[in-house]
């Protein structure tokens, strides 16, 4: 068996030099067996949306953290886009579940179907003599239980060998800063469910924050404020879709301040009413978020060690995350720190480029 695979894959079975490194493992073992039989992954399984990194190609999937299941029966109707789009518009028998919450497992039976959905639609394959090495990313303040629970639901949905990162190290990865040498770097990770704020220095994290605030409780923000302001009922999606075209992070809200249509129900009426808002609005509904990512950058800042502190000034603050494109966040985290604050080049793809990246160290 053994000398047929080395004829197929054409390759000599001896030691070699990979990246300049004495491997104890021959190259068939390394890298033919992986991509013939099977392909190792990184996946950021986040609140709002899980991002596939496969080995080799790069991100090939990105979908909404969205499970629709059947009442009666229990099976799967939809997972990802799909089941997003069901959300608040589900008949009696189908229910429309997003099984993360806060940055983690809150549905784990649920979490493990939408795993195994979207690593066979990544292309996992189970064989007897291979285990598919997966990467996973958790906020950098979960309990050990809570660890535990993401690598189950990882191994029950066909991964071999499971490996569970922070999210702010990878993160920084995948934004191309050089986190081994031992300058100081500040990571802000505005997700969904959670903010991540660490300071890295010589491949390791220093001094971190994880604060269970973000996109999502933006969209909440949001939803309350038209609530109470405009006695106006509106769903997650019209939520979102609002913090999308007119949130700011800033008083004077966006330069353009452009008016866009809400719809929702009267609460007083219960008849279908429409609304218009701006980004003035957004700020004052998302303040009490905003303060508190501001306030955990702060206090990452002064529990930094001061050489790191005197890096940090000269080289600034990157952001990355979905909640990173919110318009002026960055100018508010800068205001408020004095520091340079950039955002990264592809926010939302950091974290899965990341563990792209360690998926060729990690095991």
């Amino acid at each position: 068996m053994f000398n047929i695979l080395r004829d197929k894959l054409n390759i000599d079975l001896k030691y070699v030099k990979l990246n300049g490194v004495d491997r104890d493992k021959p190259l068939i073992a390394r890298k033919g067996v992986s991509g013939m039989f099977g392909t190792d992954f990184g996946i950021d399984l986040g609140t709002a949306s899980v991002l596939v990194y496969a080995y080799g190609k790069g991100i090939i999937l990105h979908e909404p953290s969205v499970v629709a299941i059947d009442r009666n029966t229990g099976k799967r109707i939809a997972v990802g886009e799909e089941a997003r789009m069901m959300l608040g518009r589900t008949p009696g028998n189908i229910m429309a579940i997003r099984p993360m919450r806060d940055g983690v497992i809150a549905d784990y039976q649920t979490t493990e179907v939408m795993l195994k959905y979207l690593l066979k639609k990544a292309g996992i394959k189970n064989w007897p003599f291979y285990k598919n090495r997966v990467v996973v990313c958790i906020p950098s303040g979960v309990t050990e239980v809570e660890e535990r629970a993401v690598k189950q639901a990882a191994y029950k949905a066909g991964a071999g060998r499971v490996k569970v990162v922070e999210e702010p190290f990878v993160a920084a990865l995948g934004a191309g800063l050089d986190i081994n040498g031992p300058e100081g770097n500040l990571v802000v990770d505005v997700g969904g469910g959670t903010t991540d704020i660490a300071v890295l220095s010589l491949g390791g994290i220093v001094t971190k924050r994880s604060i269970r605030s973000g996109g999502d409780k933006m969209d909440e923000a949001i939803i309350r404020f038209i609530r109470r302001e405009y006695n106006l009922m509106i769903g997650e999606r019209t939520a979102e879709e609002i913090k999308i075209r007119v949130g700011c992070a800033i008083p004077e809200g966006r330069k353009d301040n452009d008016e866009i249509e809400v719809r929702g129900r009267d609460l007083v009426t219960g008849l279908p009413k429409t609304i218009r808002i701006n980004s003035k609005v957004t700020y004052r509904a998302m303040e009490e978020i905003i303060e508190a990512i501001v306030s955990g950058v702060k206090d990452v800042l002064e529990r930094t060690p001061p050489e790191l502190s005197a890096d940090i000034m000269g080289k600034g603050i990157i952001m990355t995350g979905g909640g990173a494109l919110v318009d002026s966040l960055d100018v508010r985290i800068s205001r408020e720190t004095g520091l340079v604050v950039n955002v990264a080049d592809d926010p939302i793809s950091c974290v899965a480029i990341g563990t792209g990246k360690l998926l060729k160290t990690s095991f």
